[in-house]
């Protein structure tokens, strides 16, 4: 039997029940769906969840307490064990929720990162999941795509793929079309072949899709595909360092209290038991969980705001970004390129109409003018044919599949009445693609005669000087120097005005000409100029002064001549009076030394290519900024990988640059990075507010054991109310935390130095101010009424445990602000108001609710204690609410 890369296309047609022209029709993909499954490679299997269950018991101290209950059954005291063993089973149980929701969050991520690939599916093309693909799906490759399965080529042109993830060979593959007569050709040599996994690195093409998921070369490897453990991020492993260190302290800490305890006559299990509980509750252990539902619930946050977060350490560094280095087109603009004039005959022509809108007229001066204008046709059919892209219409209006600069063309060749299908009796017999280094692109054209001729667009500087003649109305002509001024007068003009210049040219080809020669072009034929703009997105200015705001440095890079640059920049407040404009020409004859000497006072960098990019990088790094660095091409995925945050853009990015950056914005929108950055500094500030609240309360706990113990009293707690302040108070709410909304002030200070500890700030001497506080005002409230009432350990002990409740969940509210708690109005959180009503509501069960009182050793309390118990727990809030420190 006949292997796949053996076939002519049309057997592979045939054998697949479907044509290049038509594509599959959505029942067939249905069909093929239900039939071969998702287009996915196997990864390693998910650990049971019972496994992960399990894990949250797994804590040494849990493991201990666990084992002191058991002791405590032996000894009788059953109420007490049934009691704590029901606290660490739900303890338990909220570590493996949160530890799902963070894994489905990732999970959720991975899906939305995950490639596309163009398919031609009922006669249109379309921007589909690369796991949707299925057996017989036609589609297209360009430059810096992943080929998302195992596809037979039917149109190469220029096609290469880099296969090193197969092969090891990491030269790139030309692909052709033809069939291959030979048997048992390993897949390096297939090259009609694409293999799923691989990356094309040059030309572009279109192919029928072979095998999908584990039924692809890649599959038969999969072993080599596999899933790889999750890495933590800087602050997550920051955190769990610091974990060890707390974690040593408490345990101290809790020694000294037993030991003391005992010393003073305490009976020796009740202060093993307490110890236990003790350091259970003030351990933090739960820290990096919490964290990494913090950055999940962030990433979901991002995701609402056009923002895909694909490395979570993002996260962390967006807060520092001091420099956004951003592309101009389609990012700081609308991506919709419009012709607004052509410069055609000597004379400048005005075309009307904005955006992809096909309705418009043709004007020199007032006067309309039509099809049969000299040249015109010519050229806006030569614009149509060397051309990549396409129109279509979507819910009524018209998009552009492809590039918004080809799309640009298409729409001005509509509006004078050319269709698609103008030009058809021509055969597009070769392309020579664009890339970033050539500027330009290239068809060559047979008409029904025969005759060959060659159109090439591409800049204005780099087809000028390959050009020896110019048309005319009269008709062709040599290009003189007077010509030359003219066309470089009106490039500058429409620069002047904002406006991207692209040229057109020709050249009639003989048949003896080899269509493989590095000569073709030259001694080309000046057709004309188009100028073009993309407008300004409305919401980037404002944006831009916002990151100005917070610190930000905002950098324009384009390819655009600086004139236009300058224009745009200006239109959007980036450039200031002192500000500079560096064109790639001057870029080339600078070190990165002696591009960070002036690189702070530069603005927009013009005419530049992918590989300039990585020197701008460099330089801002140099400086010590934290780099931002926008791309879509292929070319940009090295300054991408080498900035401290890479950015790519989701609907216009290849696969290279996407897998190389850590956030992809899935509008191409500037305005998203600014809120990507709000959002990130919110982040860290949220994990800050609930490392204050989570570390005050335990140090609140210990001290208030210690203090009464260092006084010679009882007990102010029992190991089971330790065990469930720590269960309610420092759960619900410092999951809340999390969600809060931005402070105002969030994006009107500078960005935070990536070498900030977790308690910069005077974090460290709010959590032990607070922390004293918290222990003192409970021991406050157990010795005024255990004093009182000598006889009755539990009443007092009620209240202490009562005061500690109500004191963490009203510091709760001062954990929102650095400032103070009267700075931020309390329902603007609503989550957290509902954590703290809830973690009340639980409280006044244990107290007032007679079966759990013997459980939990309260007793109800009256209206005088619950005065007290306010009054003091409100003290280190309110205290330090008017000292703001």
């Amino acid at each position: 039997m006949k292997k796949w890369y053996q076939l002519d296309v049309e057997q592979v047609e045939q054998k697949l029940q479907v044509t290049v022209s038509r594509g599959l029709t959505s029942k067939q993909v249905s069909e093929r769906q239900s039939q071969y499954g998702y287009n996915m490679l196997e990864t390693n299997k998910q650990t049971p969840r019972w496994i992960i269950f399990l894990k949250q018991f797994q804590d040494f101290m849990v493991l201990v307490l666990l084992a002191a209950t058991l002791i405590a059954g032996m000894l009788g005291e059953f109420v007490d064990a049934i009691a704590i063993m029901v606290i660490v089973l739900v303890n338990g149980c909220i570590g493996y929720f949160q530890e799902q929701k963070a894994e489905k969050s990732l999970e959720k991520l991975k899906e939305l990162s995950a490639p596309m690939a163009n398919v031609f599916r009922d006669k249109k093309w379309e921007k589909v999941a690369s796991k949707e693909l299925v057996i017989g799906d036609i589609v297209r490759l360009n430059t810096g795509d992943r080929v998302p399965a195992d596809i037979r080529i039917v149109k190469s042109v220029s096609l290469e793929t880099e296969e090193s993830a197969l092969t090891g060979e990491s030269l790139p593959v030309m692909k052709h079309a033809a069939a291959i007569s030979r048997s048992d050709l390993d897949a390096q040599d297939q090259v009609n072949m694409g293999f799923k996994g691989t990356m094309v690195s040059r030309g572009s093409g279109i192919g029928i899709v072979v095998g999908t998921g584990m039924n692809t070369v890649m599959g038969q490897i999969a072993s080599l595909m596999s899933s790889t453990k999750k890495i933590p991020t800087p602050l997550e492993r920051k955190l769990a360092e610091l974990g060890k260190i707390l974690i040593v302290v408490a345990i101290l800490l809790t020694i000294l209290v037993v030991v003391l305890g005992v010393i003073q006559g305490h009976p020796i299990y009740n202060m093993f038991l307490a110890g236990v509980s003790l350091a259970v509750a003030a351990i933090p252990e739960g820290l990096p969980a919490i964290v990494t539902v913090a950055l999940s619930l962030g990433v979901q946050r991002m995701i609402r705001k056009r923002a895909i977060v694909r490395k979570l350490s993002a996260v962390e560094t967006l807060g520092c970004a001091s420099v956004i280095c951003s592309d101009k087109t389609g990012t700081m603009t609308e991506n919709e390129m419009t012709v607004k004039e052509i410069y055609l005959n000597g004379e400048t022509i005005t075309v009307t109409g904005d955006g992809f809108d096909v309705e418009g007229d043709f004007l020199i001066g007032n006067k309309k003018i039509k099809q049969d204008h000299p040249n015109l046709e010519n050229m806006l059919l030569y614009g149509q044919l060397c051309n990549n892209s396409e129109l279509q219409i979507k819910k009524g209006k018209y998009i552009v599949n492809g590039d918004p600069t080809d799309g640009a063309l298409l729409v001005a060749a509509r509006k004078i009445g050319l269709s698609p299908l103008s030009g058809q009796n021509v055969e597009i017999v070769k392309e020579i693609p664009f890339d970033s280094d050539r500027k330009r692109m290239s068809v060559i054209i047979e008409d029904d005669n025969g005759r060959r001729f060659l159109i090439t667009k591409g800049a204005p500087d780099v087809l000028l000087p390959r050009c020896n003649y110019v048309v005319d109305q009269e008709g062709r002509k040599l290009l003189k120097k007077h010509d030359k001024e003219l066309i470089e007068q009106a490039i500058d003009q429409m620069a002047d005005k904002a406006l991207r210049t692209i040229a057109i040219s020709m050249r009639p080809l003989s048949k003896d000409v080899s269509l493989d020669s590095a000569f073709l072009e030259k001694d080309l034929t000046f057709i004309g100029l188009y100028g073009m703009i993309d407008p300004p997105r409305k919401e980037v200015k404002a944006a831009i002064a916002e990151c100005r705001e917070a610190g930000i440095k905002t950098v324009m890079i384009t390819g655009d001549h600086v004139k236009t640059a300058r224009a745009i920049a200006k239109d959007l407040n980036l450039l200031p009076d002192n500000g500079l404009v560096l064109e790639g020409s001057e870029l080339n004859k600078m070190s990165v030394e002696e591009l960070e000497n002036i690189i702070e006072d530069v603005y927009v960098f013009a005419r530049v290519t992918p590989e300039h990019k990585l020197k701008i990088v460099k330089a801002f790094q140099a400086r010590g900024h934290i780099v931002a660095m926008t791309g879509d091409g292929v070319n940009d995925a090295p300054a991408i990988k080498a900035s401290d945050i890479g950015i790519s853009m989701g609907i216009s990015g290849t696969d290279v640059t996407k897998e190389a950056s850590s956030l992809v914005l899935m509008d191409d929108n500037f305005a998203t990075i600014k809120s990507a950055i709000q959002e990130g500094r919110n982040i860290y500030e949220n994990i800050r507010k609930f490392i204050r609240y989570l570390l005050a309360s335990n140090v609140g706990e210990i001290l208030v054991m210690l203090f009464a113990v260092l006084l010679g009293m009882p007990l102010p707690l029992v190991p089971v109310q330790i065990l469930w302040v720590n269960l309610v108070t420092d759960g619900l709410p410092a999951m809340a935390l999390g969600l809060d909304k931005p402070e105002a002030d969030v994006m009107k200070h500078g960005p935070r130095s990536p070498k900030e500890g977790v308690f910069a700030r005077g974090l460290g001497f709010k959590i032990i101010t607070r922390g004293i506080l918290i222990g003192i005002v409970t021991l406050i409230a157990f010795m005024v009424t255990y004093q009182n009432n000598p006889e009755n350990l539990v009443y007092g002990q009620t209240v202490a445990f009562t005061t500690l409740v109500m004191a963490q969940l009203i510091h709760v509210f001062d954990c929102r602000s650095e400032k103070s708690v009267f700075e931020r109005n309390p329902f603007e959180n609503i989550y957290l108001v509902f954590a703290v009503i809830s973690s009340i509501l639980l409280l006044l069960v244990v107290i007032y609710w007679e079966p759990l009182q013997p459980i939990f050793h309260t007793i109800s309390l009256g209206l005088r204690d619950w005065m007290l118990i306010l009054g003091l727990a409100a003290i280190p809030t309110v205290l330090f609410g008017f000292t703001k420190r």
